[in-house]
């Protein structure tokens, strides 16, 4: 059976963004302020380092609700038993990835086009990640942003529930719901702040809002 998630405050690490405080740390801080998913995104990694971070992730989230996500890397994601595995348009394709990681695993398939979310196969899939919604400098030569228009038709068609990602923060957390996100992912809005934990709760209640 899969984990039971909550797309709510998801959390897109950045090594470099995260370098001060060191990415566990700023789990442990995000987590303690309303984070629900932990996504761990190392694009420049080995499958052997990513297996090394999301072990010390495990450690942090250990008792805790939040899921930890492993980003691209079936092998490591499998390697952790982590909750879940995301994948993005060129990456594995979800039917083929869902028969490695088995029926207990999540995962979530990336949509950045409005193409894409007209012709995706829902079936092996148990998330979608929308956007980006704006521009934003964490993922440089992502696609064109779909603004919340394009946000409230890709959540229209997905069937799936949504987290919303690309250049959000706490002032859009309204706007992202009411075009029928179930969640919003942030990496800059956490990773690399100050006070992780403060920036948690400032998006956490923040959320609390939009969803009453």
């Amino acid at each position: 059976m899969r984990p039971v998630f909550d797309l709510s405050l998801y959390l897109v690490l950045d090594p470099v963004l995260c370098s001060t405080l060191g990415m566990t740390e700023t789990t442990r801080q995000a987590v303690r302020g309303g984070a629900t998913m932990v996504q761990l995104r190392m694009k420049d990694a080995t499958t052997s380092e990513r297996i090394a971070a999301g072990r010390k992730l495990q450690q942090v989230l250990a008792g805790t609700d939040a899921r930890l996500i492993v980003n691209d890397d079936v092998e490591a994601a499998i390697a952790l038993g982590a909750d879940g595995v995301h994948v993005g348009q060129s990456d594995d394709d979800p039917v083929a990835v869902r028969a490695k990681i088995g029926p207990d695993m999540l995962l979530g398939l990336s949509i950045d086009s409005l193409e894409a979310a007209r012709c995706f196969n829902p079936a092996p899939l148990d998330y979608i990640g929308a956007g980006p919604v704006f521009a934003t400098g964490t993922k440089p030569g992502h696609a064109a942003p779909l603004g919340f228009d394009g946000l409230a038709e890709v959540a229209g068609r997905s069937g799936l529930p949504v987290v919303a990602i690309g250049g959000l923060k706490a002032e859009h957390i309204p706007a992202t719901f009411q075009a029928g996100a179930d969640g919003i992912a942030v990496v800059s809005a956490i990773c690399g702040q100050p006070d992780p934990h403060h920036a948690a709760v400032a998006l956490s209640a923040a959320i609390g809002k939009a969803k009453t």
